[in-house]
């Protein structure tokens, strides 16, 4: 137990760790979300927020 306390400090002390972590956690759940529970609406609406985003970073 002591161990994985220490090791979940040193973990969240370094801030690039902690970003990435929390990057790849949104995109499983993302990812889950699409590919268990989305609707066709619910599809339809990522569908264009994906395009608006893909806009947004080839600019």
């Amino acid at each position: 137990m002591r161990a994985s306390k220490n090791y979940r400090k040193r973990i969240n002390s370094d801030e690039e760790k902690k970003a990435h972590r929390n990057y790849m956690t949104s995109k499983r759940s993302a990812k889950s979300f699409i590919n268990t529970k989305a609707t066709l609406e619910d599809l339809a609406e990522l569908e264009q927020l994906i395009s608006e985003r893909k806009n947004e970073l080839s600019v």
